[in-house]
């Protein structure tokens, strides 16, 4: 099983063979209301996928071979092989793609230890911020006094520092991100991983984190290869393939977005551009799909989803997962 970001009650949780569990899935939570806390079991079935902020609640199961898609919830009586999106969630027509199967499900040994390999060397962005905090205590002790008035200065430095070796990081490992297609068991996917790890453990403490909606968060999403033009507002660092996403002028994406430049479904990573239009807005949570183009100055409200390859017409708005027109 392939097992991401998950907050979950784990002994209530059961997740099958060859199952894939994306970023900040939710299993099996306990649910409060009308004074009553309720829990339950929750099962990921065998070679069943639950995609980014896909949830699962207490007495549901995402069936062997089924889908939930991204931000979306499980059914009740979800059927073998059945795909569903959206809030509430609505089946979803949907043929598996088969691949190679020693890339997807069954690798060799030689995958195996290759991976392991390179996980391994997720623990080098771990010292890396170690080392920054070691020398960003060190700078302020050796300024003595003078460290209540410097410190602002020194732990930009080390913000720097630290946006800095993301970058590096970056296109050391993975350099330009293209359009594409690429197995689970394929290097690219791993140092694209890799590459991620050192913006999530490095960049985003030391700096990303500290300056959303700045010039100084533009400045650095430039520096792993996005194009965002002038007096565009960014919130969010979730950008997977930076290089693939294009913010024009004046664009605004809010806090918790996400620009979802890739999906893994049946085990192979997708790559697409994600495009928002001159003035376009991306509401609080809100999340656009690979090959999706937001047009000039449309408006998508909070937590809604842009499906994947949609194209939203200019001046427009829009609210929803999936996106419907939004009507005063």
């Amino acid at each position: 099983a392939e097992v991401s970001t998950v907050l979950a009650l784990p002994s209530l949780t059961t997740v099958g063979e060859g199952a894939f569990l994306a970023d900040d899935t939710l299993t099996a939570p306990y649910e409060l209301g009308g004074g009553w806390m309720r829990i339950g079991r929750a099962e990921i079935g065998r070679r069943a996928f639950l995609g980014n902020s896909g949830m699962t609640a207490p007495g549901r199961s995402v069936p062997d071979g089924g889908l939930v898609g991204v931000l979306s919830a499980t059914p009740k009586k979800a059927k073998k092989g059945s795909s569903y999106l959206g809030l509430p969630p609505v089946k979803l027509p949907r043929s598996t793609q088969g691949g190679d199967q020693s890339r997807t499900y069954d690798p060799p040994a030689r995958l195996l230890w290759a991976r392991g390999l390179v996980e391994l060397c997720r623990i080098v962005p771990v010292f890396c911020s170690a080392a920054l905090a070691v020398l960003t205590i060190a700078a302020l002790s050796a300024l003595g006094a003078w460290a209540w008035a410097l410190a602002g200065i020194v732990l930009l430095g080390a913000g720097a520092a630290a946006g800095l070796l993301s970058v590096i990081a970056k296109w050391l490992l993975v350099g330009r991100h293209r359009t594409g297609e690429h197995p689970l068991w394929s290097g690219f996917v791993w140092r694209n991983e890799l590459a991620d790890t050192f913006v999530e453990v490095v960049a985003v403490p030391w700096l990303a984190g500290s300056v959303p909606g700045t010039p100084v968060m533009n400045l650095w999403l430039r520096g792993l290869g996005a194009h965002i033009g002038k007096g565009v507002w960014v919130e969010s660092y979730w950008l997977p393939e930076t290089d693939l996403v294009t913010l024009e002028d004046a664009a605004t994406v809010n806090r918790g977005c996400v620009l979802q430049t890739h999906l893994f479904h049946d085990r192979i990573l997708r790559t697409d551009t994600v495009v928002l239009r001159e003035g376009a807005t991306l509401g609080p949570g809100g999340i656009v799909l690979p090959g999706s183009t937001v047009g000039a100055r449309s408006t998508l409200g909070p937590a809604s989803l842009v499906m994947a390859a949609e194209s939203v017409p200019d001046d427009t708005r829009w609210l929803g997962n999936p996106i419907e027109a939004w009507r005063p």
